[in-house]
């Protein structure tokens, strides 16, 4: 198969828009809602797919008494007539997000043995719902939250710390429900799919501890708040863990997730004449080592034919780790870092293109969802006078890209089912 620049670009935007559509709340949430109960229903939710799934819900129930509250990330409202939507700050929170955490809880503790609460949760709701637990204050949670993300920790490491110093999430907010039915329906974006994980588990039993929160901070020598160390030290106020009472009539359902996105790519790469490989849907790590990986089963898939041959796909999910190591950093997310080191390892061999993006068309805290490497990415970098590996060595991926026109650009999707990466072999 041999593509020119134009057509290979098209083919890898093809693939991370049937990706996307696979995660729709308009497409795929209605098939997943329980039974309509004898009492109210309250529709409660968080994260960047919050507001969309709120409409979806209205959608799907036209005649049904609804009234609720949900929290987005700015910029990512959508209309509703009956479910109110509020804007936070993501990824640092604010006092916005904070307000809506407590109205959610007031509302849950309102619910009644006949009611329905339909929490709606996506990627993003921890930082959304940043409710201080007591003796916290909003400041020290924004510190922390900006330690995690310079840490190199883990998104399932981020949220053991983060639910320890919430009194909304950590299951929690289910716990303020009891004895209402509480049902979950969840857009992950997490590696694993593991409820405890996306937005912290509002609704969900915490297995983890103090203890394990203790030892992360020290482990990534977080420079945390002194009174967030005294409450990690303190641990009065232990999230919920299974078998609480609270919690169980509780009921957890995934409408999305990264694998079936993978999938859906996969599917769309067959009619194209390519061969799919789906790596796996939960690779994580340091973003710029990620990348040198999979650039070297793409040489090998060229060179060897192994683990496939061409023409094929290599697809891939997860969310990957930036350890800053250098002040102030420069612009750009994971995915544009996971890129840019693949592009280098990948040292401009003719017919292999890349796509690396955010699936909630937000990379990091830029405007861009990714990027698109081909083999003429290094050539034009120099050509316009800029050092791939010293930009590299900054986290400055934005500039590079951006100054050869190659930044992936979409706004916001709507939906979140972490990074999707496709590296196509020619």
């Amino acid at each position: 198969m041999a593509l020119d620049d134009v057509s290979a670009r098209a083919v890898l935007r093809r693939l991370f828009d049937a990706a996307v559509a696979s995660a729709d709340p308009r497409v795929v949430l209605a098939r997943h809602l329980p039974d309509r109960p004898p009492g109210r229903v309250l529709v409660l939710g968080a994260g960047k797919s919050a507001a969309v799934m709120a409409a979806a819900v209205e959608a799907a129930w036209p005649d049904i008494p609804l009234s609720g509250l949900v929290v987005t990330r700015y910029g990512h409202g959508h209309p509703t007539s009956r479910i109110e939507v509020a804007e936070a700050s993501h990824p640092v929170p604010d006092e916005a997000g904070a307000r809506a955490a407590q109205r959610m809880l007031d509302l849950a503790t309102q619910a009644g043995p006949d009611d329905l609460v339909l929490f709606l949760v996506s990627g993003g709701g921890s930082s959304l719902t940043t409710l201080p637990a007591p003796g916290l204050s909003l400041p020290d949670l924004i510190a922390v939250n900006r330690a995690l993300l310079a840490s190199g920790a883990t998104i399932n490491e981020m949220n053991c710390i983060r639910r320890h110093l919430s009194a909304f999430s950590g299951g929690r907010l289910a716990a303020a429900a009891h004895p209402a039915r509480v049902v979950t329906l969840a857009i992950s974006d997490v590696p694993g799919d593991d409820p405890t994980v996306i937005a912290s588990g509002p609704t969900v039993p915490d297995p983890s501890t103090f203890a394990q929160a203790r030892a992360l901070a020290a482990h990534y020598r977080m420079p945390l708040p002194d009174a967030v160390t005294t409450h990690l030290a303190a641990a009065a106020d232990e999230s919920p863990k299974p078998g609480d009472p609270r919690l169980a009539t509780t009921d957890f359902r995934f409408i999305a997730t990264p694998l079936m996105a993978l999938q859906a790519a996969a599917e769309a790469a067959r009619p194209l004449g390519l061969t799919p490989l789906i790596l796996g849907d939960a690779l994580e790590g340091e973003a710029r080592e990620l990348g040198t990986v999979l650039a070297g089963i793409a040489l090998s898939a060229h060179t060897h034919g192994h683990p496939l041959p061409a023409p094929c796909v290599l697809l891939s999910g997860g969310e990957t780790t930036v350890t800053i190591r250098t002040t102030p950093p420069g612009r750009g997310g994971r995915n544009g870092e996971c890129l840019l080191g693949a592009t280098l390892a990948l040292a401009a061999t003719p017919g292999v293109y890349a796509l690396m993006a955010d699936t909630d068309g937000i990379d990091g805290s830029e405007d861009n969802a990714g990027a698109i490497a081909t083999p003429t990415t290094l050539a034009r970098a120099h050509t316009a006078g800029l050092d791939p590996r010293t930009l590299l060595a900054a986290h400055d991926s934005h500039t590079l890209f951006a100054t050869l026109s190659d930044l992936l650009t979409t706004g916001p999707t709507l939906t979140n089912v972490n990074d999707f990466r496709a590296i196509l072999i020619t």
